[in-house]
């Protein structure tokens, strides 16, 4: 794409400015985190996208030492040209006017992620200043805006030495009385530009954090094949390459990685023009749909069903896969401006019948491979009996009939799941306590005893086959595992893991949150799952009586009480040791208590951490505790 292409012509106006500040929400999806990270991405997402047009192969992102951002790219550089119906420069239209910009005529972008033209308009509107310069045709043009106004006119000069320097910078403040934090998370933003370098085969994206002196570089050669190769690193792959499906017709394309491994848990990503649609969408269904009908079809053809059913399901056939699936397309349909799921009708049929080609034709050159995949899912199927069995115990049993299992629930009197609380702990003893001390209305108490099957080395049929499982997924109500899950059964709204402060505590902990992670993702995605904080310390001297929740907090009440003469300190060793009331008051009052809300916001990153602390492999989990050894916090000895 030349840049005479690329001009004022190029930039059509749709409607103003005036509501963006009024309703952040609206553009950016919250004025919380999310909300200040999505101001980066929609910056990035337009470097991204002259990439995608073949016109950038660099961009550089950096967090200033203050909290402003820069965003650099060696693109072709916004238009400055007067805009023929604005009469003022393109790049002011740009970025004053929403619904502004060069992705509607398809001349200037061919496919893009930011369609909906609000992106870099509304980061200046939110913006408490913003400095844009742009390089191009021999000149640098600068301009400032405040809270989206210009402050000045376009400037020019010549680039003196630098003719053929080309590009665009961005810089911008979030405005403090938008945004309920101005905190970035380095690594949220890490996962989301190393995704934009696996998708964007041979960029490179430069990324530092100047608060910290963090430094991230990503540049994958291999593309979505290294992504994948990025998701089996710890796991043990059936076949070496990964599969690779590439496919072009009309205005749609398809880029697809596939790569089988012997565990138990599937990691698919669905991407449509770089955006990350974690709810998935009409090109996961067609990919689905493609892989279970044409493995079938190669499966009937050879002959491997004679002892068995006539079909494998779907969720026979994706146990052990990770795949990436990257579309691009013009006039994407997202729901919502965070763009979550795709909902673009057509892409489901190209999507099924371009990978039911690719891949049968893989099959028929990869007779080896094709074997290796289709037993893995006739050992799934045969294990798929027993665990229907097991469901249909699960279903049988009401939560009224967990007082015949090891884990007993004492349910709260309320029935709305919205105000309800479910409190698994860890222990008989805590359990008496929390049971006791506990709000009957609304808290429910399910004690566990010991420590629940590791369902990272176990298929779903061994999974439903253990008694605490058991008892966990019938007090919640949803069913479990692919489609017999149903969140809307849910019968507490809060899930709340109460374990001991200690190694042991720990180690439940983690049990708990990769069945939830593994068989019961939507209680996470949806927020319902949260980590109570118990007290390390109970510190006393005369009739006060205080709580510390960390060392720091501990070293500081104790100044505050005028050192440790005459101060009785217990170090609380497990959550056994509380009484009812003091359980109560310190771990389980809302109005006093402190719990932490377990978020799923980088599913590559939770699976990578999942296999690496739960998974068969020793040598991976061993690199991360030498790695991590001088940060660790409270390590109980």
């Amino acid at each position: 794409m030349s840049s005479q292409e690329y001009t004022a012509k190029g930039i059509q106006v749709l409607k103003g400015l005036d509501a963006v500040r009024k309703r952040p929400a609206m553009y950016i999806g919250s004025t919380d985190i999310h909300g200040l990270h999505h101001m980066i991405y929609e910056v990035v997402d337009n470097s991204i996208d002259e990439a995608m047009a073949g016109d950038c192969d660099r961009i550089d992102i950096s967090i200033q030492a203050s909290g402003s951002v820069t965003v650099i790219d060696n693109g072709r550089g916004i238009p400055v040209d007067i805009h023929p119906t604005q009469k003022r420069p393109a790049v002011e239209v740009v970025l004053t006017m929403l619904h502004a910009g060069g992705k509607f005529d398809h001349k200037s972008y061919k496919v893009s992620g930011g369609l909906h033209g609000v992106g870099v308009s509304v980061v200046n509107a939110l913006s408490e200043w913003l400095e844009v310069e742009i390089w191009r045709d021999g000149k640098a043009y600068t301009q400032r805006y405040e809270r989206g106004n210009p402050v000045c006119d376009l400037k020019t000069e010549e680039q003196k030495g630098k003719k053929d320097l080309r590009g665009t910078r961005v810089t911008f403040f979030p405005d403090k009385e938008i945004f309920t934090t101005l905190d970035f998370s380095f690594d949220t933003l890490s996962q989301r530009f190393r995704e934009l370098a696996f998708l964007n085969k041979g960029i490179a994206i430069n990324f530092d954090d100047q608060r910290t002196n963090k430094k991230h570089e990503f540049k994958y050669s291999g593309g979505i094949v290294s992504f994948v190769k990025f998701l089996n690193q710890n796991k043990d792959a059936l076949h070496t390459p990964p599969i690779y499906i590439e496919d072009k017709r009309d205005d749609y394309e398809l880029e697809c990685a596939i790569q089988y491994n012997d565990g138990y848990s599937e990691s698919i990503f669905a991407f449509a023009n770089n955006i990350n649609t974690i709810d998935g969408g009409t090109h996961l269904i067609g990919f689905k749909a493609g892989l279970t009908r044409t493995l079938n079809n190669y499966a009937q053809k050879a002959g491997m069903f004679k002892k068995e059913k006539t079909a494998l399901t779907g969720d026979d056939i994706r146990e052990g896969i990770a795949a990436v699936i990257s579309v691009k397309l013009p006039d994407p349909q997202f729901e919502g401006q965070t763009k979550g799921k795709l909902g673009n009708s057509e892409i489901k049929g190209y999507v099924e019948s371009a990978v039911g080609q690719k891949l049968a034709e893989y099959l028929e050159e990869h007779p080896p491979v094709a074997r290796k995949i289709i037993d893995k899912a006739l050992q799934t199927a045969r294990a798929r009996d027993a665990a229907r069995k097991a469901r249909d115990l699960v279903r049988r049993k009401s939560a009224l009939e967990t007082s015949t299992l090891p884990g007993k629930l004492a349910d709260c009197s309320l029935q709305d799941p919205q105000q309800c609380e479910l409190y698994l702990v860890e222990g008989d003893s805590a359990g008496g306590s929390a049971k006791q001390g506990r709000d009957r209305r609304f808290q429910a108490i399910l004690p566990l005893r010991g420590k629940i099957l590791n369902v990272e080395k176990a298929r779903l049929d061994r999974v439903l086959s253990n008694e605490e499982i058991i008892t966990v997924v019938t007090a919640l109500g949803t069913g479990v595992g692919g489609e017999d899950f149903d969140i809307t059964k849910a019968r507490y709204h809060k899930l709340i893991i109460m374990t001991d402060a200690d190694v042991d505590g720990a180690h439940i902990r983690t049990l708990i949150l990769t069945l939830l992670f593994r068989y019961l993702p939507e209680l996470v995605k949806q927020g319902f799952v949260y980590i109570a904080q118990p007290p390390l310390y109970r510190i006393k001297k005369g009739q006060e009586e205080r709580y510390a929740y960390d060392d720091k907090e501990k070293d500081k009440i104790l100044k505050e009480v005028g050192g440790s003469h005459g101060v009785y300190l217990q170090r609380y060793k497990g959550l056994g040791e509380m009484n009812p009331e003091q359980l109560w008051m310190t771990t389980m009052d809302p109005e006093r208590r402190t719990i932490r809300k377990v978020m799923l916001e980088d599913a590559v990153e939770a699976d990578h951490m999942f296999t690496i602390l739960m998974g068969d492999a020793v040598e991976p989990r061993k690199n991360f505790i030498v790695d991590n050894a001088l940060t660790v916090r409270n390590l109980d000895i």
